[in-house]
């Protein structure tokens, strides 16, 4: 069994900065992506970031030059520093966990940006 735990959400201002942390522990094969989702209101669940394992990236174009994801892999914990926030990003963000054959999420971590 595998458990995300999320923290770094909050309330911000626009143009402010948060950072998200999820820390991932059970059985965890070293080979696996971890990410960012979010939701808001009224809309579906969707990409924010995603990293391998061996490090590459992939962004949703919205969040392209404002948003960087990283991991530490000996921490299983990937982090998600957002910066310049809008109030379109406002949003319950949820951790994953993709390995071969399983996926995995969080609880999800509420932000809140006010214009």
């Amino acid at each position: 069994q595998v458990q995300l735990v999320e923290s770094g959400g909050g309330l911000v201002q626009a143009g402010g900065s948060l950072r998200l942390s999820c820390s991932a522990s059970g059985s965890i094969i070293s080979t696996n992506v971890m990410g960012w989702y979010r939701q808001a209101p009224g809309k579906q669940r969707e990409l924010v970031a995603t990293i391998t394992s061996g490090a590459s990236t992939n962004y949703a174009d919205s969040v392209k030059g404002r948003f960087t994801i990283s991991r530490d892999n000996a921490k299983n914990t990937v982090y998600l520093q957002m910066n310049s926030l809008e109030p379109e990003d406002t949003a319950v963000y949820y951790c994953n966990l993709r390995m071969i054959f399983s996926n995995y999420w969080g609880q999800g971590t509420q932000v809140t940006v006010s214009s």
